[in-house]
């Protein structure tokens, strides 16, 4: 029944594989199960009712991913969204939270009427190879960073704004031997090796006091009641409004297309001309996913790069994202266990993955100055500016701009050049709102 559910024989994968790659994409991004309801709870929102919302909608919207497009990516609340929720929209123009998260759900309507109106898959498909490589090589130094802040390994510097952290820490210790495990079950080419490291790596987090057993590893999930269905109208014909509307819009929509663009590249999955396979249905899992989320009280959700770490361990079909899907919902019961992970367990497959995506760089052509630079400025933007969506910005309107300039406009897809617009628009915007 998976079989022809997911077609599995088709993508030439099988059901073991495709359940431990779904672990081990929850496994590496359970972390905002802990994270969102921090950073949430700083505008005054119920931090345990935040935990609930954030698990129910990771999964209903990484079901909606599984069983609507067959692929292998989870969603969850997004990391930046939820802190431009937070920081900028409550606490920095003073509006309710209530108001942020009807910001959310109109975000999410209108992302629903674009898909159905195939404007981000035309996005997607108007996108050239040349960033769809650099996207995914972008990512994979993104993630490499993060899992690097995560362990400790790299830290906040003053002087040179990242430095090395304490390599006597214990936590760093622990994510170094951490990565030398994980690569180790790699290199031997043991089947759930990202999974086995970060299992090992908590084992081993145990004796130097980085991770805990839970003594009750069960507990009935927090009520949603405080946040659920909490919208706030009278404010929605506003400038302020329109504009925190329009940003949600914007880094939800290049951070996820980012994303899909990235991962589906690593893994060989787009079809000849270069499109990702059941875009328009992947897309359509993410616009509903951060509709409900807003219903039940929580920042957008969006599609998650940690999904790459599902890809790398071989998970092609959705039913690696219904296995991921099936833990969030597990999470809310067992949230104990989960938490238990550290951050020093699940930071290396996060370096490791980052290695993963390094691969596409091969297929850049340096030679053609007209592709390389968008490329370069793609990749490097990524991780320096902690953003996928920057990264891309960059790297189209560099394109546009050098091939036009350079007599090579007919390589530029029209969807491009308005593409390009529309990030001059959202600069423009970031202005007037700072």
């Amino acid at each position: 029944m998976l079989n022809q559910v997911f077609k599995l024989s088709e993508k030439k994968t099988n059901a073991k594989t495709e359940i431990i790659a779904g672990i081990t994409t929850f496994m590496t991004m359970a972390y905002i199960l802990i994270v969102n309801p921090d950073i949430l709870s700083a505008t005054g929102m119920d931090k345990d009712a935040v935990f609930t919302a954030t698990a129910l909608s990771a999964a209903i919207a990484t079901l909606c991913m599984a069983l609507m497009a067959n692929l292998p990516f989870a969603l969850a609340p997004g990391m930046g969204l939820n802190a431009f929720f937070a920081f900028s929209v409550v606490i920095g123009m003073g509006y309710s939270w209530q108001f942020a998260l009807t910001a959310v759900l109109i975000e999410g309507f209108i992302f629903i009427a674009l898909t159905l109106l195939n404007v981000r898959e035309a996005i997607i498909n108007g996108m050239p190879m040349v960033i769809k490589n650099a996207v995914s090589v972008g990512i994979g130094l993104f993630i490499a960073f993060i899992g690097f802040q995560n362990a400790g390994i790299i830290v906040n510097n003053d002087a040179t704004l990242v430095g090395l952290g304490d390599l006597a820490d214990p936590g760093v210790l622990l994510a170094i031997m951490g990565i030398l495990v994980t690569g180790f079950l790699l290199i031997k080419n043991i089947k759930g090796g990202l999974l086995i490291g970060m299992i090992i790596t908590t084992i081993l987090g145990v004796f130097v006091g980085k991770a805990t057993l839970p003594v009750n590893p069960v507990s009935a999930p927090p009520s949603i009641a405080p946040i659920f269905m909490q919208f706030e109208w009278h404010n929605i014909l506003t400038f302020d409004m329109l504009l925190v509307v329009f940003t949600f819009l914007f880094v939800d929509l290049f951070d996820t297309l980012g994303t899909l663009i990235g991962v589906s590249t690593k893994a060989n999955m787009l079809d000849s001309q270069g499109r990702v396979p059941n875009a328009k249905q992947a897309l359509m899992a993410d616009a509903i996913g951060t509709t409900i989320g807003a219903a039940l009280g929580t920042s957008t959700v969006t599609t998650y790069v940690e999904s790459a770490s599902g890809v790398a361990e071989g998970g092609r079909t959705g039913l690696t994202a219904l296995t991921t899907g099936i833990l969030f919902l597990t999470a809310t019961v067992f949230s104990p266990i989960f938490t238990a992970v550290p951050a020093e367990a699940t930071a290396p497959v996060l370096i490791l993955v980052g290695l993963f995506m390094m691969s596409p760089i091969l297929k850049i052509n340096f030679d053609d100055f007209t592709d390389a630079i968008p490329a370069f400025l793609t990749i490097i933007i990524m991780p320096l500016s902690y953003s996928i969506a920057e990264g891309l910005t960059f790297g189209v309107i560099s394109y546009v701009v050098l091939k036009t300039l350079s007599g090579k406009s007919k390589e530029v897809h029209p969807m491009m050049y308005i593409i390009a617009v529309l990030f001059v628009v959202k600069y423009f915007a970031d202005h007037l709102a700072g």
